[in-house]
């Protein structure tokens, strides 16, 4: 199971599903309802695809994705001023890359969690300045090896501060999330936007993010609106980071430079057409093919189905197969060296 929630607009099941993964990214409900962006006019060509090596993810510019920063997430009754000040010593020196980096070294060149963590750790020269912390922490992670690799970042933040620390593998958000709130787990890391809603259907109902979406493009909002839900259920937040896992859009090297594109809006004014792929429900969900063709005024000639950022959209970009594919924001796969 990986990360993204595959619609804003779905219920309970739908956040399961999470994006066609678990956790992260939310996608969607933002600025899907914006009007088309890029004139995408019909006097351009189709763009065939471009078989490459590398694949690079084109800049959401006009912020059709929901944010998916990474962000503690602690039980209200075990959060202690150290403990937050630990965790967002963690927060503070994590961005994209480094996340693409950290998920290269264990997905790619198959390092443990916790020897990426801890190289990670100790280069980027991590400093918990309050010690004062005590007693055991649970730190949860969910069952892809991001989020244990962020666990036990955190868990080397939590054991300079003091803290007896163990690191609990708990399978997907719908068992840790009430886990977290129980006081089984003490923290655990999340991502906003998808948190966000998952935490809005608990709290007001199935329909609650298709009638009142609490998550968009706004971090700063969204994080409010988490903090908010979170008092409801007896959850407390650390900083979100810089560092964000969600759904992007992505083509080849040979494809960019060939068209010389660098953001979706790029990419409609270049390309009559493309080839689209992506997870099965990606023509019905606001945040992937009517989301694209709305907000930026693509047009598909052909929908592939494929799965959600996962190996087979990555290898039909790298073969040629489609022009554009859903990925991760944060996927190994887009590490530049």
């Amino acid at each position: 199971m990986r990360r993204s929630v595959t619609a804003v607009l779905g219920g309970l099941a739908l956040l399961a599903l999470a994006a066609c993964g678990e956790p992260g990214s939310a996608g969607g409900g933002g600025a899907a309802t914006s009007a088309a962006g890029s004139t995408g006019t019909s006097a351009a060509a189709a763009c065939d695809p471009v078989a490459g090596d590398q694949i690079v993810v084109l800049e959401d510019d006009k912020h059709l994705q929901t944010v998916d920063n990474v962000i503690p997430a602690v039980n209200a009754d075990a959060s202690q001023p150290a403990m937050i000040a630990a965790l967002d010593a963690v927060s503070a020196a994590l961005d994209t890359d480094k996340l693409i980096d950290l998920n290269k070294q264990v997905d790619v060149e198959r390092n443990t969690s916790n020897q990426a963590a801890k190289a990670f750790y100790d280069s980027a020269g991590i400093e918990v300045g309050d010690t004062s912390g005590s007693g055991k922490v649970v730190v949860g992670a969910a069952n892809f090896s991001e989020s244990a690799t962020l666990a036990e970042l955190y868990a080397l933040a939590l054991t300079d501060a003091g803290y007896d620390v163990e690191v609990r593998t708990i399978g997907n958000r719908e068992t840790y999330e009430p886990a977290l709130e129980s006081g089984e787990l003490t923290v655990v890391p999340e991502y906003v936007g998808t948190l966000t809603e998952f935490l809005n259907v608990k709290v007001n109902g199935p329909d609650a993010t298709a009638q009142d979406p609490q998550a968009s493009s706004d971090l700063a909002s969204t994080t409010d609106n988490l903090t908010a839900l979170g008092k409801e259920v007896g959850l407390v937040f650390g900083k979100p980071s810089d560092a964000a896992d969600q759904n992007a859009y992505a083509v080849t090297t040979a494809f960019a430079q060939e068209h010389d594109v660098s953001t979706l809006s790029e990419l409609a004014d270049a390309c009559g057409e493309l080839t689209l792929g992506g997870p099965v429900e990606c023509p019905d969900r606001p945040f992937c093919q009517p989301g694209l063709e709305k907000t930026y005024g693509l047009k598909f000639s052909e929908f592939v189905s494929l799965d959600a950022g996962g190996p087979l959209t990555k290898q039909a970009l790298t073969a040629g197969d489609i022009a554009l594919g859903m990925v991760f924001s944060s996927d190994a796969a887009l590490a530049t060296d």
